[in-house]
């Protein structure tokens, strides 16, 4: 077969007459043509399989792989199990309930969910009610290594390679060993939008019954989100979107503030909305992008309810500030290299001031303006005379 990097395109006569019956073709017979043009005749079948597979089945030949070998599933340590979990530790917690949502709604179906660190390495899978088949036993076991090298092309192993979304169907894997499976899989992101790992919802023996693609990206995103508050729990926590109702679900916008007024990165929903980078190159005030300074913000998050603010782009959008985040107070602090006191930037990394010292300084100068009546201070921040007697005490508690 001659070198991937070489395959010529489809455009040659044979390549048109077999492609000009193709919308009358069943997805089996278009891969069994795709895979007879790219490994016996060398050409590349653009339009049969997504172009991910192609570029994948390209990795796997490059490094000498050869579809008919059997795959090899190496043991798994009590050790290499134990590194894996602990490696991964912060993206288990954040996943932990979602991950339990999700079997619940696999639970009618013979498919299972994976969660890989962002090395291709299992770290948790769903159980399945109904029989899994020979092969899903053997490929779900926590601290097996899924990554392009010992699986080949599946939708998991091409999240990790590439961090793009990926649906992998049958013969579409390159090991003719694993065309029994169908998988689909989405990248789960981080604060700074690297890959923290990959949800895959597996079947083997049949299709689908239902779009894997778009529930495995929705769970993917739900657990993108508790990331975020995770690793942003010393932060400035706003939530935002055009309407109040998409609050508290995947679809809305996050974004973190330091005790800066800075902002130190959003989800990707959030920087669609505001037309910005996930992490700004360069130090973003919330003002350029809100149209809120740090103390509006601050006493939004008093507030607790969201509200319609008009951002400088033009959008009204429903901000909701929090600064005590209580999904992130039950998630333990971020382990390297993602600490949650540094923000990366173009030119290296800056400390991202808390919010204590800002909250703090909001709090002092109500109670001035209020000449030290609490229950008055309490009244203008929109909290209780409670809360604002616990914060006195923690500061003054620790002089």
């Amino acid at each position: 077969m001659p070198h991937p990097s070489k395959l010529p395109s489809t455009s040659g006569p044979s390549a048109q007459t077999r492609t000009a019956g193709l919308f009358f073709a069943t997805p089996e017979q278009r891969v069994a043509l795709a895979r007879e043009m790219f490994f016996d005749e060398g050409q590349r079948p653009s339009g049969l399989v997504p172009e991910l597979v192609i570029q994948s089945w390209m990795r796997c030949t490059v490094a000498n792989r050869r579809p008919c070998e059997p795959v090899h599933l190496e043991p798994v340590t009590k050790a290499r199990i134990a590194s894996a979990l602990a490696r991964n530790r912060l993206l288990l917690q954040a996943a932990s309930h979602d991950l339990q949502q999700l079997d619940a709604a696999l639970a009618g179906t013979p498919c299972k969910a994976l969660l890989t660190g962002p090395d291709g390495v299992l770290i948790q899978a769903t159980p399945t009610a109904r029989g899994e088949g020979r092969l899903m036993p053997h490929v779900t076991r926590v601290g097996l290594n899924l990554d392009e090298h010992h699986m080949g092309t599946t939708a998991p192993s091409v999240v990790t390679r590439t961090g793009e979304a990926c649906v992998v169907r049958g013969a579409e894997h390159f090991f003719t060993g694993v065309s029994v499976m169908q998988c689909a899989a989405a990248p789960i992101r981080n604060a700074r939008g690297d890959l923290a790992g990959v949800l895959d919802l597996s079947i083997e023996g049949e299709a689908f019954r239902f779009d894997a693609a778009a529930m495995v990206r929705l769970y993917a995103t739900a657990i993108e989100n508790r990331l975020f508050e995770a690793q942003s729990a010393a932060l400035l926590l706003l939530r935002f979107q055009s309407s109040p109702a998409l609050l508290h679900t995947p679809l809305e916008g996050l974004a973190a503030v330091d005790g800066q007024g800075r902002v130190a990165w959003l989800n990707q929903t959030g920087a669609s909305l505001l037309g910005t980078e996930r992490v700004p190159a360069r130090p973003t005030d919330a003002e350029a992008l809100f149209g809120l300074g740090l103390e509006d913000l601050l006493a939004l998050s008093h507030r607790g309810q969201a509200q319609p603010r008009q951002c400088p782009n033009g959008l009204t959008l429903w901000i909701q500030a929090r600064t005590d985040n209580p999904r992130a107070g039950a998630i333990e602090a971020p382990p390297a290299p993602l600490p949650e006191t540094e923000l990366p930037t173009a030119t290296g990394t800056l400390a991202i001031p808390t919010l204590d010292h800002a909250n703090r300084a909001l709090i002092e100068a109500t109670l001035a303006a209020c000449d030290g009546n609490v229950s008055r201070a309490a009244r203008q921040l929109g909290v209780s005379r409670g809360l604002l007697y616990r914060r006195l005490g923690e500061w003054r508690g620790g002089h």
